[in-house]
């Protein structure tokens, strides 16, 4: 009975060895995306010289611990897609020139006794055409309305003058008669006679034609009543000519009409206000300064230090006007906000200059008034600082920090803020930084938040803002 239990016990044997060696070949066969890489590496290890497999090692070792300057706990390396998705601007480090300035707030206003040209009516009269509409481009002289003439006193003025030039004529003609008679038969005393009187009359003309004047014809008008013999019924009311050519506006410029206060058909006094003219050639700033900064703008002024100002766009900075001067500094002070004003002169230019088919033109000025605006006065000037974009720093808490490239690593540094203002921060130059230096001008916040993601630290909200 022990032999056939024993060839029993071989044959189970070889049974589960040959399963066994088939689940391995099974197992092995589904799993050799894994261990198969192994087998070849391990392999070509094996294969490799050693002075070979020494420097690939070192190779590693140094891109991974010993870049030079490279810190792996304040460093993050980021590729060129992601510098691109973080707005990444690199910014070149060197002493430079700043600006201490003392922002002030301030809007854009009309030139007083300037800017606006108020056009009344002269004579009483009906207006009878209107040339322009309103918002429309208007050159000097160009005609703007039509009137007839109503006014009493001008028609009494016009019915004299007329009565005092035809009793004058008659006077030259008897006087020409007297003198080619002969001397004989008629006096010398009646030739003298009528010359008094054609000084009188001559006298009498002149005062007339100077109460026309008056009344608001021009001399051009006097002279046709006189020559054609009848009283003028029309009259033509036009823009008037620009006065102060010495203030910036030198070129030829448009009026543009504000208002027309007018319609057709409409009885109007003399005096009557027809339209206001907007001559926006030439702006003022005007901005807003506390009493505690006064000896500062007044040393700016008296400086001639050139101020910079931002035109607000939707609260949002937009564009820069450079080279600015302080015009004057008003003599009050708010008695309740201790607040002064400071007036600077703003040349302005035509933005848009637009023709219609009916011969209507419209322009819009780049300027206007009630535009707000950021002034920037220069107080005090630092020689050999170093000057960063604020989005370059970042805050937090105490600390202040910037993102220094080095190679294909960007490498956080420490830095002492020595003052910061809403476009740039002063940093002291402690050698932290040095000249030639390359930082992320922009991009630095989101530098700062991915390194703190790869240290694994908790995101601060606030970090790098300012409030």
């Amino acid at each position: 009975m022990s032999k056939p239990t024993t060839q029993y016990q071989k044959r189970y044997k070889l049974f589960v060895l040959g399963a066994v060696v088939i689940g391995v070949t099974i197992a092995a066969t589904f799993t050799r995306g894994q261990w198969w890489p192994l087998v070849q590496r391990l392999v070509s290890e094996s294969a490799k010289p050693a002075a070979i497999a020494a420097e690939e090692a070192a190779h590693e070792d140094e891109h991974d611990h010993n870049h030079a300057g490279h810190n792996e706990a304040a460093s993050i390396e980021l590729s060129e897609k992601g510098l691109k998705n973080i707005g990444y601007e690199p910014f070149a480090v060197k002493p430079t020139q700043y600006d201490k300035k003392l922002s002030l707030p301030a809007i854009v206003v009309e030139r007083p006794g300037r800017s606006q040209a108020h056009v009344t009516a002269p004579l009483t009269g009906v207006i009878t055409e209107i040339h322009s509409v309103d918002g429309e481009a208007i050159e000097p002289s160009q005609p703007l309305f039509e009137m007839r003439l109503t006014h009493e006193e001008l028609v009494a003025a016009q019915r004299d003058y007329l009565r005092t030039s035809e009793n004058l004529a008659i006077v030259n003609r008897e006087i020409t008669r007297l003198k080619s008679l002969d001397a004989g038969v008629i006096a010398g005393r009646r030739v003298l006679e009528q010359e008094y009187e054609k000084q009188k009359l001559e006298a009498s003309l002149r005062a007339e034609a100077q109460a026309m004047l008056l009344h608001g014809l021009s001399e051009e008008q006097v002279k046709d009543i006189r020559n054609s013999g009848q009283l003028l019924q029309m009259i033509t009311i036009r823009a008037p000519a620009h006065t102060h050519n010495g203030d910036g506006c030198a070129e030829d410029h448009p009026y543009q009409i504000q208002r027309l206060g007018v319609a057709q058909g409409e009885q109007v006094d003399a005096g009557r206000e027809l339209a206001v003219l907007a001559d926006h050639c030439e702006l003022h700033i005007e901005a807003l300064a506390f009493e505690d900064d006064a000896t500062q703008i007044r040393r700016a002024a008296e400086q001639g230090r050139h101020v910079t100002a931002n035109l607000l766009v939707n609260d949002s900075p937009g564009a820069e006007i450079s080279d600015l001067e302080v015009l004057y500094v008003a003599d009050q002070i708010d008695p309740d906000t201790r607040a002064f004003k400071v007036y600077l002169r703003l040349k302005n230019r035509i933005a848009l200059d637009k023709s219609t088919s009916a011969g209507k033109r419209f322009v819009e000025w780049f300027y206007k008034p009630g535009q707000r605006m950021q002034l920037k006065v220069p107080v005090e000037t630092w020689k050999d600082q170093l000057v960063l974009p604020t989005t370059a720093v970042v805050d937090e808490g105490a600390e202040a920090y910037v993102y220094r490239q080095n190679g294909d690593h960007f490498d956080q540094v420490s830095v002492q803020v020595l003052y910061r203002d809403q476009d740039s921060v002063v940093v002291a130059n402690d050698g932290a930084l040095f000249q030639g230096d390359v930082i992320a001008g922009n991009g630095a916040y989101q530098m700062h938040l991915a390194l703190k993601n790869k240290a694994g630290g908790g995101i601060d909200p606030h970090a790098g803002h300012n409030h």
